[in-house]
């Protein structure tokens, strides 16, 4: 939904009805993750996209139905004898689309959730996808970190659903979860999907040189918040790095810890240590390497560079495993020269690390793409 945000809420809010498909649970290579989504307009517009085009188009009618006869439809997609040459995924996956009708009548709350999106701050919208009792399928309760809002039709229900989506919010994932009629924890019955919006994953640049304007700008593709901090008012200024949401000038090492004294620092926050000079370095990577949470922690130097480094950082006390969680040199082998492919080499060793990935070429490996 985040994707199509502002034309769904323009349509909301002139009181037009939209039909929504929402990529709710996949299997194997597929191409969208969940979350994904298509709206269709009340003019017969179509805007975002479930598969990247394999089953769009059934989809599109789809919704289309689902339009005139306000029936919520949860509908599988995949490859089979009977779909495989029509609607299937032609990249081997397997997809479970939620098919809704939204209107002010149906979501009055999505005024309220897309003003919390667009200013950051975390909710979470579950869903009823699937059930055995059909005229519970469609619901919703939207559900923040201090409160909720809607039932799912019983306070077990709700109550076991809240709790779960908070869990989700704070890892900002979304996914579908299993459950029996009543919200039973064990069993089934009933289907939930959690679309969880949590504020951007922060990436955080030490070093304000040029590779660090290029990886700023990487990161910000990515989407993640990107802050550049270096201590050195002369080089970090917002002129220089103007793809970062904001430039601080202080030490490193105080402004980490400042940061993760406040809990702005999580399992998805991305830190980057580009300076490569000791008196910067090794004050804040003493300080990332120790946080309990954190999804990566790169820095930049030469094969010397980094001998010297984690020298250093055992001197200072550091464990070797907690020298283990340090990606060093940053980046993966690519034979990056210019400070932008630095940048797709240190946002590839992200990504890999974070879905799994071993960085080979997909041309030289066997199986399913996606991990």
């Amino acid at each position: 939904m985040r994707e199509g945000l502002a034309e769904l809420l323009a349509w909301w809010s002139a009181d037009a009805a939209v039909g929504m498909a929402t990529v709710v649970a996949t299997w194997q290579s597929a191409p969208r993750p969940p979350g994904a989504a298509m709206l269709v307009g009340p003019g017969g517009e179509a805007v975002g996209s479930v598969s990247g085009g394999c089953v769009e188009g059934a989809v599109y009618e789809l919704a289309q139905q689902v339009l005139k006869s306000d029936h919520p439809v949860l509908q599988r997609y995949g490859v089979s004898d009977e779909t495989a040459e029509s609607v299937g995924l032609t990249c081997g996956g397997i997809l479970d689309v939620f098919v809704e009708r939204v209107d002010r009548a149906s979501f009055p709350e999505l005024g309220e959730v897309a003003a919390d999106i667009a200013e950051g701050r975390p909710v979470a919208v579950a869903t009823v996808v699937e059930h055995v009792d059909p005229t519970r399928v469609g619901r919703r309760i939207v559900v923040r970190p201090m409160a909720f809002a809607g039932t799912l039709g019983s306070e077990r229900a709700d109550a076991a659903i809240v709790d779960d989506a908070r869990g989700q919010l704070a890892h900002g994932h979304s996914d579908t979860l299993t459950y029996g009629p009543d919200g039973e924890r064990r069993g089934e019955g009933m289907r939930v999907f959690v679309a969880a919006y949590a504020p951007r994953p922060r990436m955080i640049v030490f070093g304000a040189i040029d590779f660090a304007a290029a990886v700023a700008e990487v990161g910000t593709f990515l989407g993640y918040a990107v802050t550049v901090c270096d201590a050195r008012p002369v080089f970090a200024t917002a002129s220089r790095f103007p793809a970062a949401e904001e430039v601080v000038v202080m030490w490193p090492h105080r402004y980490l810890a400042q940061e993760a004294d406040a809990g702005r620092i999580d399992r998805r926050t991305v830190i980057c240590v580009l300076t490569h000079d000791p008196k910067f370095d090794v004050p804040v990577l003493e300080i990332a390497l120790r946080l309990p949470e954190v999804g990566y922690v790169g820095a930049m130097g030469s094969r010397r560079t980094h001998h010297d480094r984690l020298a250093r950082l055992r001197e200072v006390g550091l464990t070797e495993r907690e020298l283990a969680r340090l990606s060093s040199p940053v980046g993966l082998d690519l034979g990056a020269r210019t400070p932008q492919e630095t940048a797709v080499s240190i946002a590839a060793e992200i990504i890999a690390l974070q879905w799994g990935g071993g960085g080979e070429r997909l041309a030289g490996l066997d199986g399913p793409i996606h991990h």
